[in-house]
């Protein structure tokens, strides 16, 4: 394709997610003109922000793994990342409690991760590290195969490797907990290796043994928050964009996809307003995208049914007027029995009895987003997507009095009393902000026998003009792999438009 009819190539993009966000950053490098139409006020998608009394509570992700992903995109660009946001690393990188009063912090220098294990016994930690060089050998397979070539299918990935190989190099078809299995016994470590499912939002007893590439994934490369605020990042990318050149439509709800045979023609915004483009990128996700915008029928829509929703959470962003010393940046707070929560959550999709919580205090890494003397914590137990008979407020409500009747008992002694401000997201919350499937945080769920772990193609199947991006689907749900997602359509549109 010329410069010239790259010029003339009018790219429109709906939603800016850091999908979207990061399409439109390396095809505005490569030239194309883009337009990005937002239907909320800020760009971020779910990396967003909301300010109360002296709060700045992060509504999306609160921490970065894989830096080189984005860096990458700024790089693109011709620009070094440094210059738009700082990053600071967060250690030790999981604080783990559980109910026995037991407790383990996970670093990612050898010297601490030593210290820690020689609680246990030797065999424990000859299994830890036995682990840890099984999860570097996943990822860098899954690098070579998976992220690099940008793969969509698992057809593809045996056409280019073979099926043998990647029946090895893939521990395929064993489960994301029996691959632990193999070399975790002691119960604590196994249950919060296990929980590392929480970045793609599965479960580990049906999620592939592939998924085990994730210790190493933060391990190996680190794990960061953006110094002020997660959103920071949002605001870095933002400037870029502009710099760029990238048309930034903010409070443009696309509400129709419009199309012509086999070609997708225009937008049509909430407005009424059209948008004629030559190409549509929809980091809107893939099945509401078809459904709302595309309106297809019944029969194409079930061709889609190996690609639901990964789970939702219930989001709790509390102010506190004390701190916890015995909090870090990044905690988590065990059930009794996670077989049985992993189970609750996504087979029987029941909200459970007794969850593993998330729950993140950025106040220890930054404490000038809250009043001095005060504390932030945000609580996130994983719960499912909307059911078609969904629960109501009130069930989210006791739910949510469960879990903070829980943290209270595992040591935030007196959490009630402390609270002075308060901000809850619930499914529906979810859904309607970010039009997210059922209102799914963590875009398509991975299974090994729904859908191999593989989300849906970044390339429409039936319009040849139209692209995906974001957590729908390949490489998957989390910030560096949305991120890559951009990229990788960004390549594949310079090559193959105009056709």
């Amino acid at each position: 394709m010329t410069d010239q009819q790259k010029r003339n190539s009018k790219i429109a993009i709906i939603g800016s997610g850091l999908g979207g966000i990061s399409t439109a950053i390396s095809l505005a490098a490569e030239g194309y003109e883009v337009a990005i139409y937002e239907k909320n006020e800020r760009v971020g998608g779910k990396l967003n922000i909301r300010s109360l009394n002296g709060f700045s509570f992060d509504l999306g992700p609160s921490i970065l793994i894989l830096p080189h992903y984005f860096e990458n995109l700024f790089r693109r660009a011709g620009k070094k990342m440094d210059d738009y946001l700082s990053l600071e690393p967060v250690c030790p990188q999981w604080r783990s409690f559980f109910e026995d009063g037991t407790i383990i912090d996970l670093y990612d220098d050898l010297p601490s991760m030593e210290k820690e294990l020689a609680r246990f016994n030797e065999a424990d930690v000859r299994g830890f590290f036995d682990y840890l060089g099984y999860s570097r050998m996943l990822f860098e397979y899954a690098k070579e195969t998976y992220f690099d070539k940008a793969y969509d299918t698992w057809k593809e990935m045996i056409q280019g490797y073979g099926l043998m190989e990647l029946r090895q190099r893939t521990d395929f078809p064993r489960s994301m907990s029996q691959g632990i299995d193999r070399f975790i016994k002691e119960p604590h470590w196994r249950d919060m290796l296990q929980y590392f499912i929480k970045y793609v939002g599965s479960s580990a007893y049906h999620a592939p043994a592939v998924l085990n590439l994730l210790l190493y994934s933060q391990l190996g490369f680190g794990l960061f928050y953006v110094k002020g605020g997660m959103y920071n990042l949002g605001r870095g990318l933002e400037r870029l964009m502009k710099e760029l050149g990238v048309a930034i439509h903010l409070q443009s709800e696309v509400v129709e996809i419009q199309k012509s045979a086999q070609r997708v023609t225009q937008l049509v915004l909430k407005d009424g307003s059209r948008v004629a483009t030559d190409i549509v990128v929809s980091n809107m996700e893939v099945i509401p995208a078809y459904q709302q915008l595309l309106h297809e029928d019944q029969q194409f829509m079930k061709k889609l049914a190996k690609f639901e929703p990964a789970c939702s959470g219930l989001v709790v962003h509390l102010g506190l007027n004390r701190t916890y010393d015995q909090l870090r940046h990044h905690n988590f707070f065990f059930a009794k029995d996670q077989k049985k929560h992993f189970y609750t959550v996504f087979q029987d999709k029941r909200l459970p009895d007794d969850p593993t919580i998330y729950l993140v205090c950025p106040t220890k890494s930054d404490a000038t987003i809250a009043p001095p003397d005060h504390e932030i914590i945000k609580i996130l137990p994983h719960i499912p997507a909307i059911k078609d008979e969904p629960y109501q407020v009130a069930d989210y409500e006791q739910f949510k009095e469960l879990v903070i009747t829980k943290l209270e008992r595992m040591g935030l002694e007196n959490l009630r009393q402390h609270i002075v401000v308060e901000d809850v997201l619930i499914p529906d919350d979810i859904q309607s902000m970010y039009y997210s499937n059922r209102g799914a945080i963590y875009g398509v769920v991975s299974s090994r026998t729904k859908n191999l772990g593989f989300k849906a193609p970044k390339k429409s199947e039936k319009y040849h003009n139209l692209y995906f991006v974001g957590g729908s689907v390949n490489p998957g749900p989390g910030m560096p792999m949305v991120i890559l997602s951009g990229q990788q359509v960004c390549d594949r549109i310079v090559k193959e438009y105009p056709h």
